[in-house]
């Protein structure tokens, strides 16, 4: 075995982005300077990502509470709206509450409980049995949450989410009432006209809440699907995937990705003669098993990726292969067999036992959470992501033609 080096994923410092900035030669300038300064070859088949944040700082994807009010109020009546199934969130969903408060004059804000979609937790679910609660069936006033539960401050912010929401609609002007129930249903019993605003079981909220009689039912992704009054917009997400920018603006997932990343493609192979794989990513998929949170708040992981990277990965368990079909081998007899049954393989492993265990994911959700996890969210300053090797198995060398 002459190669040791499997994947290898970099991620790259580039300048702030500011509206309007070129980032076709911005990302094409990072890489290769980063490959000179950590003398890395490209090669065929390299990912570069980007992540979703400098695509729409680029774009001037920005909307006010302002234009959220206004979007909201046309679309909703700008009485009593129901707000269902929310996540808590500062960063998140703050902002947006700013703004659909501004477009109505009473909020019933619906909280799914023990915990939002993404696993922040209002109640310990433990809690929920002491207190013989039934999250499925029992549906709670805000009097009897306190009632049960007290003040529960979330464990890495310390935010009461129930008190911060709620003054967040009164600050803006809003009467507030709180519920907690997880079947969307819940809200019909206080108003017709509802905004719900989970992010991935969206089509079933919109469906039952439609077939129970709901009047103007609306999901986030419709608030600011075309622009308002000159505001950024998102014709597919809307305000899902956005981000608090100021007190009073957000960031909007951005929009058109696909020319961005096959033009970096186009000038990556004019300038290298590689044909390199390039995505833009949001938020990867995976769970703290301590905060119990799930990272993915964006709609999508990648909303836009060349050719190459779809599909999923076809790869078969190397220690299913040595413990069962060459249990009786060692050495190079067993590190040869592996590498003949790995160039033997063929397109599609689904139901044999030797890829069991492998992960059954899109290589888009895989990659983008490893881009995710590589540049962070905080300070690193690395929004670009250079992968190499993500396609190599054990019989790879360094040729990748």
């Amino acid at each position: 075995m002459s190669r040791i080096v499997g994947t290898v994923s970099r991620g790259l410092r580039a300048p702030i982005i500011r509206q309007g900035d070129d980032l076709i030669k911005i990302v094409t300038d990072c890489v290769l300077k980063a490959s000179k300064e950590a003398n890395f070859e490209i090669r065929n088949r390299d990912i570069i990502a980007i992540t979703e944040a400098i695509v729409a700082r680029a774009q001037g994807n920005y909307a006010s509470v302002e234009d959220i009010a206004a979007d909201v109020q046309a679309k909703l009546g700008g009485e009593t709206i129901g707000v269902v199934f929310p996540i808590l969130s500062r960063n998140r969903f703050a902002v947006c509450l700013r703004g659909i408060a501004g477009g109505a004059k009473k909020i019933v804000l619906q909280l799914s409980y023990p915990s939002d979609e993404v696993g922040n937790h209002l109640v310990d679910l433990d809690l929920l049995d002491e207190k013989g609660i039934d999250p499925f069936r029992d549906n709670l006033t805000l009097a009897r949450y306190r009632q049960l539960f007290g003040t529960v401050k979330h464990p890495f912010t310390g935010v009461d989410y129930v008190e911060y929401y709620s003054r967040i609609i009164q600050e803006c002007g809003a009467e507030a009432e709180i519920i907690f129930a997880n079947d969307p249903r819940a809200i019909l019993n206080h108003t017709k006209n509802v905004l719900h605003c989970d992010i991935h079981s969206r089509a079933r909220t919109k469906r039952l809440l439609q077939a129970a009689g709901g009047k103007r039912i609306i999901g986030l992704d419709q608030i600011l699907a075309e622009p308002i009054n000159g505001s950024g917009y998102n014709e597919k997400y809307g305000l899902l995937g956005s981000n608090k920018s100021t007190e009073n603006t957000v960031k909007l997932f951005p929009r058109a990705c696909q020319a961005l990343v096959d033009n970096i493609q186009k000038k990556f192979f004019e300038t290298t003669k590689k044909n390199v794989e390039v995505m833009v990513y949001g938020d990867g998929a995976f769970k703290d098993p301590v905060g119990k949170i799930w990272e993915l708040a964006d709609p999508v992981i990648s909303p836009a990726y060349t050719r190459g990277l779809e599909g999923s990965p076809n790869e078969l368990k190397l220690k299913y292969l040595a413990d069962n079909d060459f249990g009786k081998l060692s050495g190079a007899a067993l590190q040869d067999a592996i590498k003949n049954r790995i160039k033997e393989k063929n397109g599609d492993l689904i139901g044999n036992m030797a890829s069991q265990g492998t992960t059954p994911r899109r290589l888009t959700d895989l990659i983008g959470s490893l881009c995710d996890l590589t540049s962070g969210s905080g300070d690193k300053g690395t929004p670009i992501v250079y992968i190499q090797g993500y396609f190599d198995n054990y019989t790879s060398e360094y040729d990748l033609g």
